[in-house]
């Protein structure tokens, strides 16, 4: 009944229809055909197949499941239910025409419908809980879990292609979640926040609420499924192990196990990382985790070792976090006492008393500092000579200090003594070698040879260093000590220093000599008390006397000296713009003897100043012109008015600030040209440039304000110092333009200039530069120079004649000459003959 009711449906539909089929090419011919059909939508029209005599009727076989069906009479393929992509996603028919009889006229033809899916199923997961573990610091982004969904629709289209997320976290103490999962294949594993937080201690139990969607998660109309997923924390195997002890040198068989290290992955690689640069790392990890040493340590070379211990997969990826080993190399006691030095030399004063500390024997051990392996202890094996006694010094056992026993040393008994000192520690000793060498001590005062040395006169003008006089004292202590050297100093007299005394070390002599300069109308005298001390101390009871003490007057003469300036260079900043006669500044000096000083200037090349010869003060003579000279220096004499030759110079240094008084120029090499015809956009550069200092060179360019030249010309501004000309349009004549261009300068106030630049137009060469056509000139010379001329024309006429009339005279002087001499040689001839 319910294909009935469908057929008659579709015969309304197609009675409806039958005026427009054609149109909608829903009809034709019987032949091989395939149709794509959506999935579900009940009763539907496929096609409508036509019917060619003798055939009158259409007969469907093969998959029709129930569905699908043809009406016999009109050739119209329908549906009668819906289809399901799920249960069959191809159907196959043949359909044959038949005449009247039921025999075959054409077909069977093949009809393939092919099922579209449609997206009608949601996800559904493969569990509705899942379970997992995870380890604490477990690596972020390494899954510990998977969660698998699937979807009937067509996995080749969006509709079967699933994403997954995250919906809930439950607990969620942070402001991230403490999972992550891959929206493609499902992975859950920690994210960076969860790989740091995750503690069994705080929270051991975490829900996730994780969802599967369809379309590919690409619209609001998907299936959404959702599943719980149950993460149990537990605490982390991989854990660096505490600071490892190792004793050093041991004598065990290596590889030797100190250690071991699991990882919260199974199957992974371990493996070291140096996090120091050494030569070689004596440790190595097996498969098992299990850390090794390798050779035996020596704690003086290196005391403590740090490496990391890193875990990977197959393919080399890191699985956890690196751990960090820490390796203390423990001491034992493997080293023997060093002496600081291979001779330890003390000097003693031969008065010295009993206790007193006269040194100390320094000596290290490399093994651990503060343990017993490098406590130190010393005692003196022996002295020699022994004498006055055998034990004249003491060492202090744990310090090393040296000590008099008692107040025994006497330098002409014995000057210099030998010790060897026994160091030792819990295992090994060394000795070491003292030197004491007894000195004189210093009972013996420095003693003149002169209590007075009278008088000295000196000129003023002596120069700084000058010996002046020699002084001598003697020490009766031993030589070349401290107790017999002897230090001389101006006791008295010499408030200001004037004077330095030194001594020759070899002799004990003293070189008065001249410290400061001296000057008459100062001081004219000095009376000097000179002491004789040593560096080294005196002995208790004996205190230097008058026996070192001497005394000698300075008489200082008077020298007419030239007069002194106050300052040794002037130096001035003014404006170049200064007014002529304005005050400069003023120089002073003064002379030493009194006399009245006279000012003069040398050196005023360019006649841009003058001084008040009584006053010192100097003005401009002249304008200044910082471009000519920026920097004028000059010589400022003073003399004195009773004796000229007595004079000083100073120098005047003159900076001359800048001032905007130059108006700017233009910077051509060569005058600008444009090739004829002009084919438009061409433009050449301008350069402006100013005398004035370089804060002043920004310029604007501009072009006078001419209807004619701003209709045919423009400029555009490059930076500060260059612009471009352009010509605005192209129909100009060749010939020469002149062209009014205003340039201005930034000063306050601005300078102006306008320049009349000439563009000449022109043709081309090949290179592109301007051709100029040389055109020859006709003229007739002038009256005077035709005059000229004919002059010069009739003196070299003259000159020819001349010569050739001198030439002929001197040759019939000649030929007189040699006809005589004929002449006589032939009666010669005849009177020998």
């Amino acid at each position: 009944m319910f294909k009935l009711c469908g057929l008659q449906f579709l015969l309304v539909i197609h009675s409806a229809m039958c005026q427009n089929l054609g149109d909608l090419h829903v009809t034709g011919p019987l032949k091989d055909m395939n149709f794509s059909v959506p999935e579900g939508g009940g009763v539907r029209f496929i096609y409508q197949f036509t019917s060619e005599p003798p055939a009158v009727s259409f007969r469907a076989t093969g998959e029709k499941d129930g569905i699908i069906d043809i009406v016999p009479k009109t050739g119209i393929l329908y549906l009668n239910g819906s289809l399901d992509w799920e249960t069959k996603a191809v159907h196959r028919l043949q359909v044959e025409s038949l005449d009247e009889k039921g025999n075959i006229v054409k077909g069977p033809y093949t009809v393939t419908i092919h099922v579209e899916d449609i997206n009608d199923n949601p996800p559904e997961f493969d569990q509705m809980k899942y379970t997992g573990v995870v380890r604490q610091n477990s690596r972020p982004g390494k899954p510990f879990m998977y969660v698998h969904a699937t979807d009937r629709d067509d996995p080749t289209t969006p509709h079967g292609q699933l994403t997954y997320s995250i919906l809930h976290h439950f607990p969620n103490p942070y402001t991230e979640m403490l999972f992550q999962i891959d929206s493609v294949t499902g992975a859950i594993s920690p994210s960076k926040t969860g790989s740091y937080y995750l503690d069994p201690q705080k929270q051991d139990t975490f829900t996730l609420v994780v969802t599967a969607k369809d379309m590919a998660g690409m619209t609001t109309n998907a299936f959404t499924s959702s599943a719980d997923v149950i993460i149990t924390v537990k605490e982390t195997l991989w854990k660096a192990p505490p600071t490892i002890h190792i004793q050093e040198n041991s004598t065990q068989i290596y590889p030797v196990n100190i250690s071991q290290v699991h990882s919260n992955e199974p199957d992974v690689i371990y493996d070291l990382f140096e996090k120091e640069k050494l030569p070689r790392l004596p440790f190595s990890v097996d498969q098992n985790g299990v850390i090794y040493v390798t050779e035996p340590l020596d704690r003086e070379e290196k005391d403590t070792y740090t490496f990391f211990v890193v875990t990977k997969d197959n393919e080399g990826e890191l699985v956890d976090k690196p751990l960090h080993i820490h390796v203390t190399v423990e001491d034992i006691n493997d080293n023997p006492p060093v002496c600081q030095q291979a001779l330890t030399v003390i000097e003693v004063q031969e008065n010295e008393g009993g206790g007193s500390n006269i040194g100390t024997v320094f000596a290290t051990d490399m093994d651990k500092e503060g343990t017993l392996n490098s406590r130190l202890q010393f005692k003196i094996k022996s002295q020699a000579p022994a004498v006055p006694a055998n034990n004249l010094f003491f060492i202090q056992q744990d310090t090393g200090i040296l000590q008099l026993i008692s107040h025994s040393l006497n330098k002409r008994i014995a000057s210099n003594y030998s010790l060897e000192v026994l160091v030792t520690d819990a295992v090994f000793q060394t000795i070491c070698d003292v030197q004491i060498h007894v000195i004189d001590i210093n009972d013996q005062i420095p003693i003149f040879e002169k209590s007075d040395y009278h008088n000295v006169t000196v000129a003023e003008s002596l120069p700084v260093g000058t010996v002046i006089l020699e002084i001598q004292a003697t020490d009766g202590d031993e030589p070349a000590t401290g107790s017999s050297y002897i230090i001389y100093q101006v006791k008295e007299g010499d408030p200001n220093n004037m004077f330095i005394i030194e001594t020759d070390p070899e002799t004990n002599r003293g070189f008065v000599k001249i410290n400061k300069a001296l000057d008459f109308e100062t001081a004219p005298v000095y009376n000097l008390v000179i002491n004789a001390t040593n560096p080294e101390p005196l002995v208790p009871g004996v205190q230097y006397n008058s026996s070192s003490l001497t005394l000698f007057k300075v008489f200082v003469t008077d020298v007419d000296e030239p007069p002194v300036f106050h300052k040794t260079v002037y130096k001035i900043e003014v404006p170049e713009d200064i007014p002529v006669d304005a005050l400069v500044m003023t120089v002073e000096a003064y002379d030493p003897e009194g006399d009245t000083v006279r000012y003069s200037l040398e050196g005023d090349v360019r006649k841009w100043l003058r001084i008040d010869s009584t006053t010192g003060q100097i003005y401009t003579a002249s304008t200044l012109d910082r471009e000519l000279q920026e920097v004028y220096m000059v010589d400022v004499v003073a003399s004195e008015l009773n004796n000229a030759a007595q004079k000083s110079k100073t120098t005047l240094i003159l900076h001359l600030d800048d001032v905007n008084d130059n108006p700017p120029l233009l910077a051509m090499d060569y005058p600008p040209f444009f090739c004829h015809p002009l084919s438009g956009g061409e433009r050449t550069f301008l350069q402006a440039t100013d005398a004035d200092e370089h804060w002043y060179s920004t310029f604007t360019f501009s072009l006078a304000d001419d209807m004619n030249t701003r209709n045919n010309w423009e400029i555009s501004k490059v930076n500060a110092t260059h612009a471009y000309l352009s010509p605005k349009h192209a129909n100009f004549e060749e010939k020469v333009y002149n062209i009014p261009v205003i340039i201005n300068d930034n000063g306050k106030p601005p300078l102006e200039r306008k320049v009349n630049l000439e563009v000449n137009i022109c043709k081309c060469s090949s290179e592109k530069s301007c051709f100029i056509e040389v055109q020859r000139q006709h003229y007739w010379p002038t009256t005077g120079q035709a005059i000229g001329i004919l002059i010069g024309v009739l003196l070299v006429i003259g000159f020819i004649i001349g010569g050739v009339f001198f030439h002929m005279k001197y040759k019939q002087k000649n030929e007189k000459k040699s006809h005589q001499k004929d002449v006589k040689d032939k009666s010669e001839l005849n009177r020998l003959a």
